[in-house]
């Protein structure tokens, strides 16, 4: 039986309670004791003289799905505090897969969860999926959402086309066999294929089943931008009319056209909570989002998966739809070049060597080195990289940021992508809002801030063990400086590790040490 002592230091427990000074002992994987001046032999002393010691942060909204295979640490994670991370977001992951699809999804994905070319793809669904991080073991601990992609590409295909009361049911057929394998909720991405072809009964018939099991809807909605609003009421109606709890994904309006939309979402989100509805929603602390450079196409270019996606960015006179649809919009659609404009539209990732150059620029210097119009040059970027381009938009304002930070249904997450040179959430984000927002502005106390990154996380998720600083709980710790913590990545150098997060336990295990890096991969898979 190992043994850690963790002494001196200030103890914040997650739950809000005020901090106070205590030792903390952990054996194996658990909070044996928590109190005053423990005496004893331990295998592992630590002294967190001066220092927080609080329960391990909890990523809401990860991308890991692929490099975790790839890379089992996820140093970016860990080096910020993560122990936990819930994968499987936005609809379109890794599990389940047909085999037929195997060739479009990987594609498909790239663009937000990484280049997977070096991995096997030889598991078909969840229990597989997780069968495999079990086999290769991981630093943090994990879970995963079913996603709703994944689902309706099992029982209809990619194509959009209406569905018939068998392929619904279907579908819920798949998505209580993937919950039952241990899948904590379910995802949609209503921007991205094959989820934006789904209409609203869809969504609320497989809600039922994880309603059913107790189980969160986890969304991107339908329009963060123009139509926000609407696409507010619709996932809110989903809630209602299925009984799952809600929970939007990184929440936030775009474009400042849009921005006297603030205080009529947080009016649907006050009224839901008076009807009874379980709503809440994470969020990442940055005016600038993340995703695939694929989403400034117009929905109808992905119909069909990649592969068609790029046999229509072949043909010119599809382009000039495609150029004529983005400069006079399609309604309901989230039109990112509108809202964001090509200027603050910047490639974080590309596949092939090619075209790496573009990492780290707009896309009108991306037209200009390519001496092509700024959507010619993004359609071509796109087709030369089979639609693997990650990308980040400014859309927003600080003052927004905050104000969806203050309130009760929020959580943290990073939201990070992992590849190339990414935004700088995937570096920096648990850290700047202990740095930034709790010691520099005040937005938050220190235990409010920890409570929404570990305790509130994990009562949202239905995490029963884990979140809180208690005996008997699983011991995931971390270790900071109050005074010196903060994130270090920046856009232009987003590649940086944040400072005064010194030690990082997952399980019980050390697995960084006042600043370094252990072998140990001793995450766990968390199934529910």
């Amino acid at each position: 039986m190992s043994s850690v002592l963790i002494k001196n230091g200030i103890i914040v427990d997650g739950t809000g309670s005020s901090q106070y000074k205590a030792d903390i002992v952990i054996k194996n994987e658990i909070i044996s004791c928590i109190g005053k001046n423990i005496g004893g032999k331990f295998d592992t002393v630590i002294d967190a003289n001066g220092k927080v010691v609080c329960p391990g942060f909890i990523d809401t909204h990860s991308h890991s799905d692929v490099q975790i295979l790839l890379d089992p640490y996820v140093e970016p994670k860990v080096r910020q505090g993560i122990t936990t991370e819930v994968l499987g977001q936005d609809g379109v992951s890794t599990a389940p897969i047909p085999e037929k699809y195997i060739s479009p999804w990987r594609k498909n994905i790239a663009g937000l969860d990484g280049d997977s070319t070096k991995l096997k793809w030889d598991w078909k669904d969840t229990k597989g999926y997780l069968k495999l991080l079990e086999k290769n073991k991981t630093a943090t601990n994990v879970s995963y959402l079913v996603p709703h992609g994944n689902i309706r590409m099992e029982a209809v295909g990619l194509e959009n086309r209406p569905l018939t009361r068998e392929d619904i049911q279907k579908m819920k057929d798949i998505t209580e066999r993937e919950l039952k394998a241990g899948a904590i909720g379910i995802s949609s991405g209503l921007i991205y294929m094959p989820c934006a072809y789904s209409e609203v009964n869809e969504l609320i018939e497989i809600c039922k089943v994880a309603a059913e099991q107790d189980k969160i809807f986890v969304v991107h909605q339908r329009s963060e931008a123009d139509d926000i609003v609407n696409s507010m009421k619709e996932i809110i109606k989903i809630g209602r009319e299925s009984g799952v709890k809600i929970h939007f994904s990184h929440f936030k309006v775009c474009g400042k056209k849009n921005w006297d939309k603030v205080d009529k979402m947080a009016e649907l989100l006050d009224e839901a909570e008076k009807e009874g509805l379980r709503v809440s929603y994470d969020q990442y602390p940055y005016s600038a989002g993340s995703t695939m450079l694929g989403v400034v196409l117009p929905g109808w270019v992905h119909d069909g998966g990649t592969d068609k996606l790029l046999k229509r960015l072949e043909d010119n006179d599809l382009r000039k739809k495609m150029i004529d649809d983005i400069k006079n919009g399609i309604p309901g659609w989230d039109n990112f070049i509108d809202f964001a404009g090509f200027e603050n539209i910047y490639v974080t990732s590309v596949k092939t060597d090619k075209n790496k150059d573009c990492i780290g620029k707009n896309l009108v210097e991306i037209a200009d080195m390519r001496n092509k119009d700024p959507y010619n040059a993004t359609f071509d970027l796109l087709y030369e990289e089979e639609n693997a381009v990650g990308m980040y938009d400014y859309y927003g304002t600080e003052e927004h940021v905050i104000k969806f930070l203050k309130r009760r249904e929020q959580n943290v997450c990073t939201d990070g992508l992992l590849a190339g040179k990414p935004h700088p959430r995937v570096y920096g984000t648990f850290p700047r809002i202990l740095g930034r927002y709790v010691r520099e502005k005040k937005v938050l106390t220190l235990e409010d801030a920890i409570y929404k990154m570990t305790y509130k996380a994990a009562k949202t998720f239905n995490i029963k063990d884990r979140g809180v600083l208690q005996v008997g709980k699983k011991a995931d710790v971390v270790i900071f400086s109050p005074d010196t913590v903060i994130d270090k990545s920046t856009f232009i150098d987003p590649e940086q590790y944040p400072e005064g997060i010194d030690t990082v336990i997952i399980n019980g295990n050390v697995v960084l040490d006042n600043g370094k890096r252990s072998k140990d991969l001793s995450g766990s898979v968390i199934r529910i």
